[in-house]
């Protein structure tokens, strides 16, 4: 399916909205193509007075027969402002309402893929997609789309009044329309793979920039400045010459159709002349018809940047319903689940588990969970501990086995109920762009202040805010960059604690704060994971003594179970670990 065709089949709900701005453009086109009419009327009334055109009607007076063109003009020019007025409202309404819908879908197809996806695509990507390509289909609707219906409404009424005044001179005129749309749509053909590489360039570009200024704490501390400068003009540079090679042919469009332009106005200047010498044509005729060549063949010059918006907006639209086309491989169930009755046992079932195009990671796992207990997983890195966390949450989808939870089987509840049963404090802390009240109560932002602050008082976290210059007011920065990382991670259990989940996992949750603050936060862990299900994974043994077992996983697999002083007397993996981390 074409571009186009994806998108008028998107657009099918703007239907209406689409007919008006198209009979507007239309009826305007139509209006203003007939003042030539209108001066070779005045002329044919100066020239032939009570003999014109217009007298036939039983105006005979040559002032009433101007004054009938004045009252004409003045109507024909009300009614084509108008329709102008009405056609650029229409279109421009359009374009925005297209592209808001277009956003909105796209990130929110995007948000609700699996994580697979955005380990493919760079987020410079698809911040392209999001704004750039979205931002040309909006410029073609608000100025392309109508230059297309009004040059299509121009030949086919120019053409027919041709045909019916002078069908003697009108092929003149005429051929060259059809060499014109043949050479626009060779031009189209040509110009839409170098489109489509100047948006893949604009990506690249894109993802280099926001990788840099994501990095930049990087950057600075490595002084690779230079480096990365060099870097970004090489990827500027190829987005310069992608869309030199597209402008090199563009440009090339309208030079060369003026000489095909010139061949038609010349055409009927000369030999429509003549016709009015040997009397075969009225000079009001011809007057008529030299002014619509010229508003006839002229504005086809413009096919060159309308054609330049539609390539342009047609190798967007494709990536943005390229994305829109992407398969959700993760789905929810519709077995809705309450938390007020969820229990929290968990069981993992002969689970073999993969990343695309790699060994399994996890194989023929087994875990079961009791309800309100608290487990811990250790194991060396790359030993599938994070996993069996985004497992749990469905990040990605299982190659075999099944995951329940209170007997239900993960793929048919209900996925937003799944990951609301469920607080996830990551190794991996973002801070979102705002105030600290603001990220505590992201999970929950109704919540009561008196509660915001307790959750803060249980992750260790209050001192340190009313430290801060605003307290709770204070603007972290993007990503949390105005704090450190303990002051991070002990905002992201406070977010968690308030979010009051069924389950808890802790994945390295204390893995950037000092000892000190450690001990604290493991004091308040018995209030945080009371009557909950809680899953902690750690490296600093430190912070799991306390849990009801401890699993070893190595390789994906379990290969030592049970609590901190069985382990440590069983001289095995877990054993080895701990004399590493006590200095013995």
């Amino acid at each position: 399916m074409s571009p186009l065709s994806r998108l008028l089949k998107y657009s099918h709900k703007y239907q209406t909205s689409i007919y008006q701005a198209v009979t507007c453009s239309v009826l305007n086109k139509l209006f203003d193509l007939a003042p030539p009419v209108l001066i070779g009327a005045a002329v044919d009334v100066v020239v032939k007075r009570d003999d014109s055109f217009i007298a036939k009607f039983g105006v005979k007076d040559v002032f009433s027969q101007l004054l009938v063109l004045t009252i004409l003009s003045a109507l024909i020019w009300s009614l084509e402002s108008i329709f102008e007025y009405a056609y650029q409202r229409l279109w421009r309404n359009l374009a925005q309402n297209i592209q808001n819908d277009l956003r909105l879908n796209a990130y929110r197809h995007i948000q609700n893929l699996e994580l697979e996806y955005f380990e493919n695509n760079s987020t410079g990507k698809l911040l392209a997609i999001l704004n750039d390509d979205i931002n040309q289909l909006e410029r073609f609707l608000d100025v392309g789309a109508n230059e297309i219906l009004q040059v299509l409404t121009t030949v086919i009424v120019i053409s027919a009044a041709f045909f019916f005044l002078t069908p003697n001179t009108a092929w003149m005129t005429i051929i060259p329309i059809p060499i014109i749309i043949w050479g626009a749509i060779a031009f189209q053909k040509l110009l839409a793979p170098r489109y489509m590489e100047v948006r893949e360039k604009v990506s690249l570009l894109n993802s280099r920039l926001v990788n840099n200024l994501s990095g930049i704490t990087t950057i600075k501390s490595f002084t690779t400045e230079q480096y990365e400068i060099e870097r970004v003009r090489k990827d500027s540079e190829a987005y310069l010459q992608s869309n030199q090679k597209a402008i090199a042919l563009s440009a090339a469009f309208v030079p060369l159709i003026r000489f095909i332009i010139l061949a038609g106005f010349t055409g009927i200047l000369l030999f429509g002349g003549v016709e009015v010498e040997k009397g075969n044509l009225t000079v009001g005729t011809y007057s008529v018809l030299v002014f619509m060549t010229q508003r006839l063949l002229w504005p086809l010059t413009r096919l060159g940047d309308t054609l330049d918006l539609y390539q342009r907006a047609m190798a967007s639209t494709s990536r943005v319903m390229d994305v829109l086309d992407t398969p959700m491989t993760i789905h929810s169930g519709d077995l809705p689940l309450s938390l007020h009755s969820l229990r929290g046992e968990i069981e993992f079932q002969n689970i073999t588990f993969a990343y695309h195009e790699r060994e399994p990671v996890i194989k023929n796992f087994n875990l079961k969970i009791p309800a309100t207990s608290t487990i811990a997983i250790v194991g060396s890195t790359g030993s599938g501990k994070s996993t069996i966390v985004k497992l749990l949450l469905r990040f990605y989808e299982i190659q075999s086995g099944n995951i329940t939870l209170d007997g239900l089987n993960l793929k048919d509840i209900v996925l937003y109920d799944l990951r609301r049963a469920i607080g996830l404090v990551s190794q991996d802390v973002f801070l979102f762009h705002g105030s600290v009240r603001e990220n505590i109560a992201y999970g929950n932002p109704n919540a009561r202040e008196e509660d915001i602050i307790n959750a803060a008082h249980m992750a260790e976290a209050h001192e340190f805010i009313m430290e801060l210059p605003q307290g709770y007011d204070t603007i972290v920065g993007e990503r949390g960059q105005k704090l450190s990382g303990g002051q991070r991670q002990r905002l992201s259990i406070a977010r968690a604690i308030l979010k009051n989940p069924p389950i808890l996992i802790l994945d390295e949750a204390t893995s950037a704060v000092d000892n000190e603050t450690e001990a604290a936060i493991a004091k308040s862990l018995a209030q945080i994971t009371e009557n909950r299900t809680t899953i902690m994974i750690a490296h600093r043994l430190s912070t799991i003594r306390h849990a009801d077992c401890i699993y070893v996983v190595e390789k994906g697999e379990i290969i030592e179970a049970g609590k901190h002083e069985e382990l440590v007397a069983k001289k095995g993996l877990y054993n080895s670990l701990w004399r590493v981390q006590t200095g013995a």
